[in-house]
């Protein structure tokens, strides 16, 4: 009886043997053929609607139109929440001022922006941040209005992308931001504007 115990465990576990390894083979091609998807280049067109928020006692509100390129910069491929890739970014704003003593807002953001991606996600949250600068139609005889054209701008943005197909992204976020003349004018009263910011994008 022992013997044939014996016999039956080896037989057991030489039959279990292929199923294991073959286990073993698929975990392993899992992890190492699955990667993040990274485009090269992208291109996007995002409108946001945002108001001021603090700082400033005229009752900003600003239609803004964001046309920008992005270059993938650095891949983090490690399996942890930091998962996804950085983009360097330029952008073109124009900004009809709906709501304020200006008219219009032109400038440039060059920044940069962090994409958590996971491998095969369609849903991707996404930082970016930037500084820049623009021109507008001041009026420095008017309370808290700009006191000259010339101003520096700063841009941030929080939220998600969602991936529709190969090419094509939807974003969903928020926009923050904030421009002032950095003290060549005094007073310099600096503009905070935030608001939601929807926009699509095409990757290569």
């Amino acid at each position: 009886m022992k013997n044939f115990r014996s016999a039956f465990l080896a037989l057991l576990l030489g039959s279990l043997a292929p199923l294991a390894s073959a286990g073993t083979d698929r975990i392993s091609t899992h992890f190492t053929s699955e990667t993040v998807e990274a485009p090269s280049f992208e291109v996007a067109a995002e409108t946001a609607y945002m108001a001021g928020i603090i700082g400033n006692p005229n009752s900003y509100e600003v239609a803004a139109q964001f046309f920008t390129a992005r270059w993938r910069w650095g891949v983090i491929e490690r399996d942890s929440w930091l998962q996804g890739y950085n983009q360097v970014y330029a952008t073109f704003m124009v900004e009809p001022i709906i709501r304020g003593p200006e008219n219009f807002y032109y400038g440039i953001s060059l920044g940069f922006r962090y994409n958590f991606a996971k491998p095969g996600a369609r849903w991707i949250p996404y930082v970016s941040g930037g500084v820049g600068l623009g021109w507008l139609d001041s009026h420095a005889n008017i309370d808290s209005a700009q006191g000259q054209d010339f101003t520096f701008n700063i841009l941030t943005a929080t939220g998600f992308t969602y991936k529709i197909s190969d090419h094509w992204k939807m974003d969903l976020g928020i926009q923050y931001q904030h421009f002032s003349n950095g003290g060549q004018t005094d007073p310099n009263p600096s503009v905070n504007l935030l608001g939601p910011q929807l926009g699509v994008t095409y990757s290569y």
